[in-house]
């Protein structure tokens, strides 16, 4: 997976997007090549209604918190320009969609497709058949720390769902390879560098480097060999006249 995509949650004052539910918050990570960048969007949005206490409880969200705040016709030019074309990856993220599209139909704009949307619990259910899928679960199960997430916010749960996406998709070490035959760019570039025009003086003894060759000599297909790094033999280091 490459390219620009935004991992992104929504806070809403319940669950029915269809009915008289409003979102309260918007949190938008910008990851790129499945790496957050650092660019982020956070938004508190007043929903035009009350918040019902066991909301509350959950996302720390209240009426008197929120009525100061703009409404969400007043930021989806913003929420837009932040979006761009990109695709968009939520957690259980019909969800999500449906409470997006509904705001932008309600204020005159046109809903975002969704072949644009990407299901991060569709795709751990693939992944981890009958194993819980929630996120707090999927973080648990990648070792992905928990300790910042007091209350249910938009922007951190977007942050933990960058990760969780990241290892749902290889982790890190996707690209790198150790086997042959793999992948078409899979496997580990080292780029050519240019001799030092003036060797490093050696820190080693003759006694030192002769042990460590015949060390070497004793190992069956060490590591490097397989990586094709063993390279042409290297020519001794001229230690200076004593």
């Amino acid at each position: 997976m490459t390219g620009r995509q935004i991992i992104f949650d929504t806070e809403t004052t319940g669950f029915h997007h269809d009915g008289d539910d409003r979102i309260t918050e918007l949190g938008c990570v910008e990851v790129i090549d499945l790496i957050a960048t650092g660019k982020e969007l956070r938004i508190l949005i007043n929903p035009e209604r009350d918040i019902p206490p066991e909301v509350t409880k959950v996302t720390g969200h209240t009426w008197e918190m929120l009525k100061d705040e703009p409404v969400f016709a007043q930021i989806a030019d913003q929420f837009l320009d932040f979006v761009e074309d990109s695709e968009l990856v939520a957690h259980n993220a019909g969800f999500d969609m449906g409470f997006i599209n509904m705001e932008l139909k309600r204020c005159g704009k046109t809903p975002i497709d969704p072949s644009r949307f990407i299901d991060t619990a569709a795709m751990a259910r693939k992944k981890f058949p009958g194993a819980p899928a929630s996120l707090d679960a999927l973080c648990k199960r990648f070792d992905i720390s928990l300790e910042s997430r007091t209350k249910h916010g938009a922007l951190i749960d977007a942050y933990l769902l960058a990760e969780v996406y990241l290892e749902l998709n290889g982790g890190r070490e996707q690209g790198l390879s150790f086997v042959a035959g793999a992948a078409e760019g899979s496997e580990v570039v080292y780029p050519t560098r240019a001799p030092r025009p003036v060797p490093l003086k050696a820190h080693s003894t003759k006694e030192e480097r002769a042990a460590h060759a015949a060390f070497i000599g004793e190992m069956s297909d060490p590591l490097w060999s397989t990586l094709g790094l063993m390279g042409d033999p290297v020519e001794p280091i001229k230690e200076d006249a004593e």
